[in-house]
């Protein structure tokens, strides 16, 4: 069943006969002012998630419900860490850069063509490193986005070790967040140690003057904030208009979580700031 206001779409790529899911949100009421779309991309560290899940489609309902047009994608996820240092075998729905970057490229196309006010790219976790990587690459194509959206993302190909131990004693404890263990994610996702080196693979550390105005939103304890941290400093210091939060008290996927105020809160600043682009940029607090 369908929910009110979600419209199913598809592309496919020019090469190959895979098909890009693209599902829409409609804003609640009509629209008082004319915004971009936002297309979100759900997090799962490259090799899980879906459309289904909160990170995507609550969040996606929510920005509706505040009035935000919001395209959703089913890109192509990597292999397991741990199970697929070997090429995917020939029929595998499991892929490896730039594949799931090049799904991401190919629904940008399709929403921007269906979207008259612009486009905003954004996502959480892994979906915001694909968005990065996508406006990047969009940029390069002449195609720049109206906007950039990320939340508690990693940008780098190798995640920044947290200089504050007293602080990073107090961030997300999982073993599956360990730095060592999100390095091993991001070679996984590649495929090589060697492919991690590239721009539109991890944007971070690279040249990003030419990002639009951009929203970062980090969670307070989390060990992938170092990463967050240092990119939105990245995008301040190559001029670029950016807006860069630290919601108190959050862990990193707080969006996974509709039922707390974390989730209200985040979901009310990107609808502010999608529908205010002249609103003064905001330093990160903490």
């Amino acid at each position: 069943m369908i929910p009110d206001g979600e419209r199913p779409d598809a592309r496919t790529t020019a090469q190959s006969a895979h098909v890009v899911p693209i599902r829409w949100y409609e804003p609640s009421g009509a629209p008082t002012t004319s915004s971009p779309t936002l297309l979100w991309l759900h997090g799962g560290g490259f090799f899980r998630g879906g459309l289904d899940q909160p990170e995507a489609h609550a969040v996606a309902g929510a920005l509706a419900q505040l009035g935000v047009r919001v395209a959703t994608v089913g890109y192509r996820l990597a292999p397991v860490p741990g199970l697929g240092w070997v090429r995917p075998r020939s029929g595998s729905s499991r892929v490896r850069f730039p594949l799931p970057l090049d799904d991401v490229l190919t629904a940008y196309r399709a929403v921007a063509a269906r979207s008259p006010d612009g486009v905003v790219l954004g996502g959480a976790s892994a979906g915001a490193c694909l968005a990065a990587a996508a406006t990047l690459r969009s940029t390069d194509d002449g195609r720049r986005p109206s906007g950039a959206v990320f939340a508690y993302g990693f940008f780098h190909a190798v995640h920044p070790r947290h200089r504050d131990a007293r602080q990073r004693s107090r961030r997300h404890r999982r073993i599956t967040h360990a730095p060592w263990a999100l390095d091993v994610m991001n070679r996984n996702y590649v495929g090589s140690r060697g492919a991690t080196s590239e721009r539109s693979a991890f944007p971070g550390g690279h040249d990003v003057g030419a990002f639009p105005r951009t929203l970062v939103v980090n969670a307070e304890h989390d060990n992938m904030r170092a990463s967050g941290d240092l990119f939105a400093a990245e995008l301040g210091a190559a001029g670029v208009d950016v807006a860069h939060h630290v919601l108190p008290g959050t862990r990193h996927a707080f969006l996974n979580h509709p039922g707390p105020a974390a989730f209200s809160t985040a979901t009310a600043m990107i609808a502010a700031w999608i529908h205010s682009p002249d609103t003064p940029t905001d330093r990160a607090a903490g």
